[in-house]
């Protein structure tokens, strides 16, 4: 109780000292504006109005935000500007707090601010400035694009029968989240203003493949080849540009290999020309047609060397360059041949065309029992023939036959047998696939336009059958009857018009033997006149 009353009475002789010294409470006026000797960020403010305070931190962040930054990382950079990083003030409040000093706070605390300041003491209230790492990091994302370098992986080439070893390189990739906080926190705690350098965060990526392991791919672990001699030019040569842009890919441990990723785009500027593929159970012409024997003669392959198979769809249609099961059809985003390495070293395709034939040679470190040997063997489930329909057209003349489809199809319902054997003698044999090929069937369209009601009626009824023999003699027969009635309609109208000149010649010497004694009666007239 004494000490409070102690300081209290302190507190009433210090109050009474600053009245004896002079002190005085600013007045109304002097409290609108800032006070003497205040600065923000370096620029006098004093005198100002709150909102004449406002404009000038406004000019102060306008210089902020003309900065450029630069973002360096593996020898290269980027340039951001102050909106690109989310600049902006960390508290908005330096000008209340400009306003307010020796304004606020007990009777000493204002007492020692504007002592100080009238004594001609300056006071600073530098800015805070910082920015957001979400949109450092979104512009990081897409920019750095430009800065990352992809490492080269080590590899091989097949030359002259043998393989090279070819040295890889590392790449530099910039650490997204991490370049980020570090340009943030520049800004926070460095950044006087101005342009500004910036050093991002990076990872070296160090290339696959160790070489030892490279050098020991020298085994022929599965190999297949198709014959194309029989393809078009340019279907030839849709084949053998997607063997050369698969031929030389080395896969290392887990690696997957997609062969449409490999062989797209199906464009004239990547190879390729158009030729017959096959399109919702149809044959049609397209860029890259023919390249499912690549993919297919592969995928033989790689089931020889027995490789994981991750993705694989069959034809819509039968193949004739493999037998049912053996195929692995290609097409758009819809259907792709995916495989991966499942060894312990990584594999080579090689990949070529000789003679009129697609091979593909899969290389590795052979570690399977060179007593163990695997078959493949396709079994028939099911066969659909093709057949014939037909359809009438009154727009075609009666007995015309008309084919509207492309080659047929014989439907299969097919399945694919893995055979492996011990010292020739069979230890398994498993469902490797199943595969199911649609039927196409000749169509066509047959002629019932006639004049004739007995022909329409006789090729309708012909039509219905669905019959191929019965159709062919009704429009055999009608197609000849209709012919014959148009000879005899040619014929009579030739009778008529030979009638026709018959009556206007016999009018024209009637009325040319007219014409004559008309003449000679005048003649003798005229004689007889004369001789008056």
């Amino acid at each position: 109780m004494k000490f409070n009353k102690l300081v209290a009475f302190s507190g009433v002789l210090m109050t009474a000292a600053l009245l004896s010294a002079g002190y005085q409470s600013i007045d109304a006026k002097e409290a609108d504006v800032i006070p003497k000797g205040i600065t923000i960020d370096g620029r006098d403010v004093s005198g100002m109005t709150e909102p004449e305070a406002d404009a000038a931190l406004d000019e102060i962040l306008s210089s902020y935000q003309k900065a450029t930054f630069t973002l360096n990382a593996n020898g290269k950079s980027i340039e951001a500007g102050s909106t690109d990083l989310g600049i902006s003030l960390k508290s908005d409040d330096v000008v209340q707090k400009a306003m307010n000093y020796g304004k606020e706070g007990n009777l000493i605390e204002r007492f020692v601010a504007s002592s100080e300041l009238a004594g001609g003491a300056k006071k600073d209230f530098p800015l805070t400035l910082t920015a957001d790492v979400s949109k450092i990091s979104e512009f990081l994302e897409s920019g750095s694009k430009e800065l990352n370098s992809e490492a080269v992986d080590n590899g091989l080439k097949r030359e002259n029968g043998q393989f090279v070893f070819i040295e890889g390189s590392d790449g530099v990739e910039v650490k997204v989240e991490e370049s980020a906080q570090a340009v943030c926190d520049y800004i926070s705690d460095s950044w006087q203003g101005g342009d500004a350098s910036i050093d991002l965060v990076t990872q070296v990526d160090e290339p696959k493949g160790k070489k030892e392991d490279l050098m020991a791919v020298k085994d022929v672990l599965g190999s297949f080849n198709t014959d194309y001699s029989s393809s078009s030019a340019a279907r030839a040569n849709n084949v053998a540009n997607g063997t050369r842009l698969i031929n030389g890919s080395v896969l290392y441990p887990g690696d997957e290999f997609s062969v449409a990723s490999a062989l797209n785009p199906m464009t004239a500027e990547n190879g390729y020309m158009p030729a017959p593929s096959y399109e919702n159970g149809t044959t049609v012409e397209t860029y890259g047609g023919g390249i499912c024997q690549v993919s297919s003669t592969l995928y033989n392959a790689v089931m020889r060397a027995e490789l994981e198979i991750v993705t694989r769809s069959a034809h819509s249609m039968i193949v004739s360059y493999v037998e049912p099961s053996m195929d692995a059809a290609i097409a758009g985003d819809v259907k792709d041949f995916v495989f991966k390495n499942n060894q312990d070293y990584p594999v080579y395709i090689e990949g070529y065309t000789s003679g009129g034939k697609v091979y593909f040679n899969i290389f590795g470190k052979e570690t399977r029992d060179p007593n163990r040997t695997v078959e493949f063997e396709s079994e028939v489930i099911e066969q659909i023939d093709p057949i014939s329909t037909f359809s009438a057209s009154g727009e075609l003349p009666v007995g015309t036959i008309t084919k509207t489809s492309g080659s047929a199809h014989t439907g299969y319902t097919a399945r694919l047998w893995k055979i492996v054997k011990e010292n020739g003698k069979e230890v398994s044999r498993d469902v490797y696939n199943n595969s199911k090929y649609r039927v196409t069937n000749n169509t066509y369209v047959v002629g019932t336009a006639s004049e004739n009601a007995e022909a329409v009626a006789a090729m309708n009824e012909a039509i219905a059958t669905q019959d191929s023999a019965t159709i062919q003699a009704a429009a055999a027969q009608w197609a000849a009857a209709a012919q014959e009635t148009a000879a005899e309609s040619e014929e009579s109208s030739d009778d008529k018009e030979k009638k026709e000149k018959t009556k206007d010649k016999k009018k024209s010497d009637s009325d040319s033997k007219k014409t004559e004694k008309k003449t000679e009666k005048e003649t003798s007239e005229e004689s007889s006149d004369e001789e008056d």
